[in-house]
């Protein structure tokens, strides 16, 4: 098990730059957002030189692939902190590969250089950031949970405003500010104190419960953002120890939310008697993709009572499950809800809240053991990827996190399991029908787009999953071969041509 699975470069690769508006003089603002002191904070921007990852930056490297210096000029960069520079300075220097070497620079900070698009004081004096996911000008929960736990090994405790605690406490309040609201959505828009305005969304979705679109950029369910949520505040405790925070502002009505939410979503299709249930969550959109909208009038395919797990009506890369019953989302949930259950019991009054969390996040695990475990042909016992509790499973894995394949990030079991080495065979074979093999990258992909395409997210999470030397060396090399000579880390890239890719960060 990693007690610091992110002390290791770019863990999660970001979604590219903040949306500029574009000026007769060549040159750019960030939308909404301004520099006070060092970062950027307010309403009004200072005009910076625009910088496109696809044109041809300099300096090159020496090395095979010479790839460009791709960060942001200093004065444009959203969010500066002086640990996360001489941490950057200090891996560098260890690293001989002058290509890998240019591509942790440039990916490492990449949150903090162009996704942080406000940062400021709530009405009741908190701090908050709005966390961009990068080409959309939204913050997911789980999207800036991941961002930010790329700076785990540099957070220390500070109560200064310009220190990555309080950007770290930021994400936390604005995060439990949207969940207390709509605990069922998974993007929300900029808060309000943050006078940015708010992006058109996907109003024309008919969801249940209803949410303000002024709020709300997008209404998914998917359990791993509540878990997001549970991560990226255990993970501020662990580094901080700063209890008094979360006794503050909106935290334990967010958690409070959640536990509302999970007992809610073990709710199964059918009561005893045979009538149907009604779904706490319902989600229809008009599309021509499968995995946009969910079956049987936005209720999702049927679930068994009894199983004591929790109902995810999408994954984290914001499909539809086939089966609500989904693994990686329920191992992540129960790993980081006892976690927070340890910040919850230091809390005055809060011991019977704690108790319940505990309860619950040990009846999730017990349930992940009965129901989880599925008996492959070839391997034995291997973790499924969703169940129904009918006897239905999904053997296969995602790239996206929470995957079974990051188990053990997730604090869930240790690497050496073995039910969790057999699940990792699985997943890094073609037994596994996204398990994507070619020339350039092998590497889990994603049904989000398409057979063919492997994420360089899950080469990397095989990484923080591996203590052979050899395996490690061949997936840094497939990396920094998977660039197209950019010099950033690609959502997904084809295993047979380079050039073909999402997102050219």
């Amino acid at each position: 098990m990693h007690d610091d699975p992110t002390s290791l470069p770019f863990l999660l690769p970001e979604r590219d730059w903040p949306a500029p508006r574009q000026l007769a003089n060549g040159k750019l603002i960030w939308s909404g957002a301004a520099v006070t002191g060092s970062n950027i904070m307010a309403d009004d921007a200072p005009c910076c030189p625009l910088h496109n990852p696809e044109l041809d930056h300099g300096p090159k490297t020496t090395g095979k692939y010479k790839l460009p210096f791709q960060r942001p000029v200093a004065g444009c960069r959203t969010w500066k902190n002086s640990d996360v520079e001489s941490e950057l300075t200090r891996v560098k220097a260890l690293i001989a590969d002058t290509d890998l070497s240019r591509l942790f620079e440039n990916a490492w900070p990449n949150t903090l250089d162009t996704a942080v698009k406000w940062h400021g004081t709530g009405t009741s004096g908190e701090d908050l950031t709005f966390l961009i996911t990068g080409d959309i000008n939204a913050m997911w929960l789980r999207d800036s949970a991941n961002q930010m736990q790329s700076y785990i090994s540099v957070l220390k405790p500070s109560s200064d405003s310009d220190s990555l605690a309080s950007l770290w406490r930021g994400v936390i309040n604005t995060q439990a500010r949207y969940i207390s609201v709509s605990p069922y959505c998974n993007s929300f828009q900029p808060p309000v104190e943050s006078k940015i305005k708010p992006s058109p969304s996907t109003s024309g979705d008919k969801v249940f419960p209803n949410y303000d679109p002024n709020f709300v950029f997008e209404c998914k369910y998917e359990l791993d953002s509540l878990a997001a949520f549970l991560q990226v505040s255990a993970e501020y405790y662990q580094k901080t120890q700063d209890t008094n925070f979360f006794g503050k502002y909106k935290w334990i009505e967010a958690v409070k939310a959640i536990m509302k939410v999970a007992k809610d979503m073990q709710t199964p299709t059918y009561a005893a008697n045979g009538a149907v249930n009604d779904s706490p969550y319902q989600f229809e959109r008009t599309t021509t993709r499968a995995t946009e909208t969910l079956t049987n009038d936005g209720s999702g395919n049927p679930v068994q009572n009894g199983t004591g797990l929790i109902r995810s009506a999408f994954r984290p890369s914001d499909d539809t499950t086939t089966y609500q019953l989904f693994i990686p989302a329920n191992m992540q949930f129960a790993s980081y809800l006892s976690r927070a259950s340890f910040i919850m019991g230091k809390l005055p009054g809060q011991t019977d809240l704690a108790s319940q969390m505990q309860a619950l996040a040990k009846q999730v695990q017990n349930a992940i053991s009965q129901h989880g475990i599925i008996q492959h042909p070839v391997l034995g016992s291997i973790y499924a990827f969703e169940v129904d509790g009918y006897g239905s499973s999904t053997i296969m894995d995602d790239a996206n996190i929470p995957s079974l394949l990051s188990a053990p990030l997730l604090g869930y079991v240790p690497q050496n399991d073995q039910v969790y080495q057999n699940t990792r065979k699985m997943i890094l074979s073609s037994q596994n029908p996204y398990y994507m093999r070619g020339p350039l990258l092998n590497a889990v992909g994603s049904p989000h787009n398409g057979p063919g395409n492997s994420w360089p997210m899950a080469s990397i999470v095989r990484i923080l999953t591996s203590d052979n030397v050899g395996e490690i060396r061949g997936e840094l090399s497939a990396l920094v071969g998977s660039t197209a000579s950019r010099g950033l880390i690609h959502e997904s890239v084809s295993t047979f041509d380079p050039e073909k890719f999402t997102r050219p960060w």
